[in-house]
């Protein structure tokens, strides 16, 4: 199993490769990419993940590649589909992608599952014989995606606006009136990943501070493993009156204990 090779510096996670591949080299049989990441807010660039798909190859690692937050991605920032650079890797891939994320659709459970290669997709069909999935999909679910594709990019592209508007918001907040808590600005994505270590506060702790003092419900870090104790998540997919409220909040909970 590979664990995370992020490195967390200066407010930015970057790919450690060397330490990527010697844990890959490790007899691993599939790498999950996870692009916008989840819950760093990072949206990989050409030349990392050409690096990952090289690495990958060598090691004839399949790449399970997660892009269901490829929508919403801020500026100066591009999501790079990673079957889309070249053929090898398409032939050495599964994405996965969805409607859900960005046009707020998760109630409707619909998923896209892409596999270029003939033989990966004949191993796919061949499992799913006797299974009945039918819970997964419905007309209605259909019929949302397709309108969504087809019709919502200038929706999606107000929403993405108003996010990057609420992020700016949430990141100055942060740094005149919460400065121990950090936020990790996300490329992508409408999580939030934000940095409590400076509190010294155990994860108990902070649920406590969160959720019973301040009343507001996040997502705690130890969910994503080992690296994410000492953080917390928060969405901005709100209207900016809430997401005031909820600062407004945390702040007094963090002075209460300061």
């Amino acid at each position: 199993m590979v664990t995370n090779s992020l490195v967390l510096k200066d407010g930015h996670y970057s790919i450690d490769f060397e330490d990527l591949e010697s844990k890959i080299a490790n007899n691993v049989k599939m790498f999950i990419l996870v692009n916008p990441h989840n819950p760093s807010g990072r949206v990989f660039t050409n030349e990392e993940l050409i690096r990952i798909g090289e690495i990958c190859n060598k090691h004839n690692v399949l790449v399970l590649s997660d892009e269901v937050h490829g929508g919403v991605v801020f500026q100066n920032h591009k999501h790079i589909p990673y079957a889309s650079i070249s053929e090898k890797f398409a032939m050495n891939s599964i994405v996965i992608t969805a409607a859900s994320k960005s046009f707020n659709l998760q109630g409707l459970t619909h998923a896209i599952l892409i596999i270029p290669n003939k033989d990966l997709w004949n191993i796919y069909e061949s499992t799913l014989t006797g299974y009945d999935f039918g819970f997964a999909t419905n007309v209605f679910s259909l019929a949302a995606v397709e309108a969504a594709y087809r019709h919502g990019k200038p929706w999606l592209d107000e929403l993405t606006a108003y996010l990057q508007n609420n992020l700016q918001y949430l990141i100055d907040y942060f740094e005149v009136n919460i400065p121990k808590i950090k936020v990790i600005k996300p490329e992508g994505s409408y999580m939030v990943w934000l940095d409590c270590r400076e509190l010294k506060m155990n994860e108990d702790e902070l649920e406590t501070l969160f959720i019973s003092k301040a009343r507001v419900a996040l997502t705690f870090g130890s969910g994503f493993g080992k690296d994410g104790e000492g953080f917390a998540r928060i969405n901005i997919a709100c209207s900016r009156k809430l997401l005031k409220e909820a600062l407004k909040r945390i702040e007094g909970a963090v002075n209460s204990i300061i």
